[in-house]
Parts: C-alpha cells; sequence; structure tokens
C-alpha cells in the first residue's frame, strides 16, 4: 500500500510499504478519508517538535483518519468487518485515571501514542488501529464528516462543553480557520442566536460567513466593542496568537467564561484588570474524550449537520504533498485527503 511521511522542511514522501495485519484486539480499516491539522503543519510538516514519546517518530502521517474495517484480530468484539468508523486520534495506554475518563491525550504513560506521531497514521490506503479508539460513523454522516470530528469539531465541541454554553448565549470565536469555523457551526447548533468571528485574513472571514459559521466576521479588535457591547457570554480562542487569546479575554463578558483552545502564542495580560476583576472563568480545553466525541458524532446527525462543509480543498492520496502546500497556505477551510 501506499503512506504518507513527513520528513520536515516542508517535505512530502509518499512511499510503498506493506499492508498491516491485526493482532490481538487490532483492526485494519480501509482508510476513506483523512483530513489535515494545523499541529500537523506546525509541528512536523514544517519542522519537528517535541522530545521524547511527544515526538514525531517517522511514521506514516494524519492523525484525523476515517474508514471501513476490513479485518479484524483476535480478541475483537465490538466492531464488525465493514463497520464505518472513526478513529480517536490518541491511543493512551488505557489503564490510568485520564485513560478510563477517556481523555486518552493527557496519558502519562510511554505507551500513549497519537496517530500519524507515534504510530501510523490515516493518510494511507489502509490503517492499523486499536479496537478501543473506534468510534461508530453514524450513517447519515460521510467519511469526510467523520475525519473532520476526528480531531477538529471534537476539540471545538469539547471547549463549548467545558465552558457550559447555553441556549441565548452570545458567542466570540477568535480565529477562523478549521477549528474556529467549527466552533462558530456547533455554537449555534448548541442554540446561540449570535456568533460573532474575527481574524486577519479577508478570505477566512469571508468563508466564514459564507457558511454561516458566524453571523458577523470583523478583522480588528476595536470593531469587536461595537457589535458585542459588554462582550460576549462565551469566547473560543482557536488561533494561537497571544493578541487573539488577549482579544477574546478582553471581549467575554463579566462572570463570562473563555475556552483557550489554539495551541501556541505566548499571553501577556493584566490579571487583575482583566481576569480578576470582571470575575472571568478561563479553561484550558485540549481534546475530546472518547465519550464525547462519541455523543457529538451522535448529534451531528441528530442535527443534520454535516462537518465536510468546512471542507474547501480534496486531493487523493497521490496528490498529498499538494494537500499540504494548500494547507500550508492557510487561506481556505479543512484540507482532505479522500482514498478511493
Amino acid at each position: 500500500m501506499r503512506g504518507v511521511y513527513l520528513p520536515g522542511g516542508r517535505r512530502v514522501d509518499l512511499r510503498e510499504v506493506p499492508d498491516p495485519e491485526p493482532g490481538p484486539g487490532e483492526v485494519v480499516l480501509a482508510v476513506r478519508a483523512s483530513t489535515i491539522c494545523g499541529s500537523d503543519l506546525r509541528a512536523i510538516y514544517r519542522e519537528h517538535l517535541g522530545e521524547g514519546p511527544e515526538a514525531y517518530q517517522d511514521v506514516i502521517g494524519g492523525h484525523e483518519p476515517c474508514g471501513q474495517v476490513l479485518a479484524v484480530g483476535s480478541e475483537v468484539e465490538r466492531v464488525r468487518v465493514g463497520d464505518r468508523v472513526v478513529v480517536h486520534h490518541i491511543s493512551g495506554c488505557g489503564q490510568c485515571d485520564e485513560c478510563r475518563r477517556g481523555y486518552q491525550v493527557s496519558c502519562t504513560s510511554p505507551r500513549r501514542q497519537a496517530y500519524g506521531w507515534q504510530r501510523d497514521g490515516g493518510h494511507a490506503e489502509q490503517l492499523l488501529a486499536r479496537e478501543r479508539d473506534l468510534l461508530p460513523l453514524p450513517d447519515s454522516l460521510t467519511f469526510l464528516d467523520g475525519a473532520c470530528v476526528a480531531c477538529g469539531f471534537a476539540t471545538a465541541y469539547e471547549a463549548l462543553c467545558r465552558v457550559a454554553l447555553v441556549g441565548g448565549e452570545q458567542v466570540l470565536v477568535t480565529g477562523l480557520g478549521p477549528v474556529g469555523l467549527a466552533a462558530g457551526m456547533l455554537a449555534s447548533a448548541m442554540g446561540s442566536p449570535w456568533v460573532v468571528g474575527t481574524d486577519p485574513s479577508p478570505e477566512r472571514r469571508a468563508l466564514a460567513r459564507e457558511l454561516g459559521a458566524v453571523d458577523v466576521a470583523v478583522e480588528s479588535d476595536e470593531e469587536l466593542g461595537d457589535l458585542l457591547g459588554d462582550g460576549a457570554e462565551v469566547s473560543v480562542e482557536c488561533s494561537g496568537a497571544g493578541a487573539a487569546q488577549l482579544t477574546a479575554l478582553r471581549h467575554t463578558r463579566r462572570h463570562g467564561r473563555c475556552a483557550l483552545v489554539g495551541e501556541g502564542g505566548t499571553l501577556t495580560v493584566d490579571v487583575s484588570a482583566v481576569l480578576i476583576h470582571r470575575q472571568l472563568a478561563v479553561h484550558g480545553s485540549w481534546v475530546a474524550p472518547t465519550w464525547r466525541m462519541s455523543e457529538l458524532l451522535e448529534r451531528l446527525a441528530r442535527w443534520d449537520l454535516h462537518p465536510e462543509r468546512v471542507v474547501t480543498h480534496r486531493f487523493p492520496l497521490a496528490e498529498a504533498a499538494q494537500a499540504y502546500e494548500t494547507a500550508d497556505a492557510g487561506v481556505g477551510g479543512k484540507v482532505g485527503i479522500v482514498v478511493e
């Protein structure tokens, strides 16, 4: 089969590798869709970051896979050949407190592996996965929908749940890349009547409005004051830029809640004036646990909301290099690799 490797320096290698064979508790998937995440670009495609167990281990890339079960190993009890599944992209030890709560991303065991980082990921024709990392894909959702949920949409949903968004509340989204688009679309589905977004890119602002992810999208911090007045009850920061993180905090209403989702950035804030005196609740929100991702898949089917709407570019596996170039340009929405 063919698989995509990311050696750094904005290079993409398409290699021929042996087909995987399932061991105990493992399954082989026929990958149908695998999308590209901003963390793939930041930490692997451009340059390799991380040390020890967190480092990229020269495996097949792609941590947002979705596909169909081709073969099952021994001790597999829940899935069957032909099942449509989403892969939760972190495979933890399964024994620690974090794993038992579904938060494999917080597993500190040396056995923790991320698909596309420490074990082969979804940019390939087939994928070897652990059964416990698989979630059923509802029939009404497409494989590309599932790939978008595998990280981006689930991450946005976790953030909105962490801040306990309720119907009728205004939401501010800073950073209108794929995760920001997801946050806006989900906030509307969860009952927010007014979603405001901000991003320096005119292309991304236009796309957010076109998709209905936001009601209004603006460029500058100054414009938000006129739109939000005292601020939004809930803000979700998706850019990972220090200036945008401060914007999200400054335009959260008194007693409001802010979720910081975007990776990276250095934030300098007047703690008294911005946080304490305005009595904000600030949540660091990473990746959704397995149970939350499963909940989201069920709700997307109920809402008839298709995450693949944020995918603006689709490429076959043979054009993975062009797919990464497009994603790295940062002017569109999600980029997907579709495997026929």
